[in-house]
């Protein structure tokens, strides 16, 4: 099977397609954004990419996302909510963690289909 690699770099892709399956390099927003700002800036960056491996958000799989404080869980998902609209919504983990930056407050990393 064929590996494909989607803005590859000399450390790493931002999406990598194997066997019908996309997997997405953590997406973050602008530094120094806000929570809101950052999770759509993120959610434009996937949908992006997931079109670029010939896929959409309707096939997302899983979800792993990362915040800088669990305060602003409540912020970051009023944005994922209106994102994925109630349906096609993956299995998904949440938790904290301390970013590349202290100008990160969101990363989320995706796994979806073909």
């Amino acid at each position: 099977m064929t590996i494909r690699r989607i803005e590859a770099g000399p450390r790493m892709s931002q999406a990598v397609i194997y066997n019908n399956t996309v997997y997405l390099a953590g997406q973050v927003g602008a530094p120094g954004e806000s929570v809101t700002a950052q999770t759509q800036a993120i959610l434009r960056s996937i949908e992006a990419l997931l079109k670029d491996a010939g896929s959409d958000k309707s096939k997302l799989l899983s979800a792993q996302i990362w915040l800088a404080d669990m305060a602003d869980f409540a912020e970051m998902n009023a944005v994922w909510d209106a994102w994925i609209g109630g349906k096609d919504a993956p299995a998904r983990a949440t938790g904290e963690a301390k970013l590349a930056t202290p100008d990160y407050k969101v990363e989320i990393i995706i796994v979806a289909a073909v």
